[in-house]
């Protein structure tokens, strides 16, 4: 029971934003070579403090995960990997 109702939580309006917004700036750190997802989490680490706990994770986790998406971006179009998983897409992409 305690699944579903975390999963109607994470499905709110207010979380998906936050979550949105997190994929988009973290595929935005990931395409800048020399930013992994670990420095994109640790600079958005200061501006969650004041928010909820649910919503500032879910906004972490979301940069993390599009951090490491944008990274193959730049490794599949100028063969320039934004971060260190992307280095395997950058020789086959």
């Amino acid at each position: 029971m305690g699944v579903i109702t975390a999963l109607g939580e994470l499905l709110s309006p207010q979380y998906l934003l936050m979550m949105i917004a997190g994929t988009m700036g973290g595929i935005m750190i990931g395409a800048m070579p020399g930013l992994t997802s670990v420095m994109g989490v640790t600079l958005m680490l200061a501006f969650t403090y004041g928010m909820d706990p649910a919503a500032s994770i879910s906004m972490l986790l979301a940069i993390s995960f599009g951090a490491i998406y944008g990274g193959s971006i730049t490794a599949t179009l100028i063969n320039t990997p934004g971060t260190a998983n992307a280095v395997c897409t950058a020789l086959e992409g």
